[in-house]
């Protein structure tokens, strides 16, 4: 039986099959039109409650190759170290590791909801050892703040260690054929699965009602599909799925992550048609693609934005620049560092009352102007000074997969780190985002003091 890190170390193409663990246990092929496959066990997918990756693992053979996805939606550092020792236990070493689109019971209460960003739990991995750590990656983005935001991030989840991607479900070739330029331009070899799908008008009609984090259907795809079941051209959905598998493999990608395919049945009308298309070159795939999609000029998958890209004002370079200022004045020089060292070491800020003053302070001072929450851990310097407690899942280190339009996924305002990718663009400090991985806060340090923290760390 072949092993995932052998598949990659071979750069053979290959078959990840999702299985989505509050469905009861399916069969698995261990070849899928002679390519290779591997299941993976999605993480609360369904429900909130859905049961857990390692758990579902135990009632499949131990000698199936398997991918255990982690969510980080509520839940924190702790929790994953805790999926990790279990996975370990049981022989498990590879892994999804994913922010998590927005908890459906998500509070935005005191007790709020906490993401455990993809970043962090890379890092966590790391440093645990022994894991094959896999990241998402979403390439279906087309703002330019928005789409930049994206490669940032993917910078840091490379820099913190990810072994391979897998991007979001999407169907732009387009997007693709950028991701695979990126990645060439900046010399890196991750290897890339690609999320595919077979998209019925059902499925498609249902991502769209439901608003589905980060997943692009356009009102010309949905016309397409509409179309095709009135004609009941039923295998249509397989057909393209099978040619998008070909078209992957022809452009260099490591595999395909297969959704919504996890029957037996299923899998064997797919193999059916990736051995029909065997044959053919990718520019005869792409040909018949465009084909089946009826693509005529190119922006078919492109959604209409019925409002323009926002732009960097005077009031944010200036009040980025005030900020700065003030930073480098006040916290980061040595004279400060030595002065607040000093001033926080004294008797009196152990006292419980005036402790408390102190975080109210720092709250009422820095809320109005960059919406503090008292994490206890700031992190204005390596932010832009745009704060990540305003980001409704926290994020720090760079946005979630589920941005629409530089629109945040919960749809109440701007994605934070599409306003960061512009001012970043016009202070010059791009390579901050790129570079700069920040560190998870401890549940133990919400609400206390950043201020005595920063100088007596």
């Amino acid at each position: 039986m072949h092993t995932f890190s052998s598949l990659l170390q071979k750069q053979q193409f290959s078959i990840l099959i999702e299985h989505l663990t509050h469905l009861a246990p399916q069969p698995i092929m261990p070849y899928l039109a002679g390519y290779p496959c591997v299941m993976t066990l999605a993480d609360r997918v369904h429900s909130d409650d859905d049961p857990a990756p390692v758990a579902s693992a135990q009632h499949y053979p131990s000698e199936i190759e398997k991918i255990l996805h982690f969510s980080g939606k509520d839940r924190d550092i702790k929790d994953f170290q805790n999926f990790l020792q279990q996975a370990q236990a049981e022989g498990l070493k590879n892994v999804l590791l994913l922010t998590g689109d927005k908890l459906k019971s998500h509070c935005f209460e005191e007790h709020r909801t906490r993401y455990l960003e993809s970043v962090n739990a890379v890092m966590a991995a790391k440093a645990h050892g022994g894991f094959c750590i896999g990241v998402a990656f979403n390439p279906f983005k087309y703002r330019a703040a928005e789409k930049q935001a994206q490669y940032f991030k993917l910078h840091k989840k490379m820099k913190a260690g990810a072994d391979y991607i897998i991007t979001q479900l999407g169907y732009d070739l387009n997007a693709l054929h950028e991701l695979k330029d990126f990645m060439q331009q900046h010399d890196d070899h991750q290897p890339i699965f690609v999320c595919v799908m077979p998209l019925t008008l059902a499925r498609a009609q249902f991502m769209r009602r439901a608003k589905v984090a980060g997943i692009v259907i356009t009102d010309h795809m949905l016309a397409v599909l509409e179309q095709e079941k009135q004609q009941g051209l039923v295998d249509y959905a397989e057909r393209r799925a099978a040619l998008q598998i070909r078209i992957c493999q022809h452009l260099g990608f490591a595999g395909v992550h297969l959704s919504a395919c996890h029957q037996i049945a299923a899998q064997q009308r797919l193999e059916t048609y990736i051995n029909e298309y065997q044959a053919l070159s990718l520019a005869k795939c792409e040909a018949l693609w465009q084909q089946l999609w009826q693509i005529n000029t190119g922006h078919e998958f492109i959604p209409d934005y019925a409002y323009s890209e926002n732009q960097v004002t005077r009031k944010d370079y200036l009040k980025y620049q005030q900020l700065h200022l003030m930073h480098e004045t006040v916290f980061a020089s040595k004279i400060a560092k030595g002065v607040g060292r000093t001033l926080f070491k004294a008797p009196i800020w152990q006292n419980k009352v005036v402790a408390r003053g102190l975080v109210q302070a720092e709250h009422v001072s820095k809320h109005s102007v960059v919406g503090c929450e008292s994490c206890g851990q700031c992190r204005l310097a390596e932010t832009l000074y745009i704060c990540p407690e305003t980001c409704p899942k926290g994020l720090a280190n760079g946005p979630c997969g589920g941005t629409h339009g530089d629109l945040c996924e919960f749809g109440d305002r701007e994605c934070i780190h599409s306003v960061k990718a512009r001012l970043a663009q016009a202070v010059g400090q791009t390579d901050q985002l790129k570079q700069q991985l920040i560190p998870t806060v401890p549940i133990e340090v919400r609400g206390s003091s950043s201020w005595k923290n920063w100088y007596l760390t």
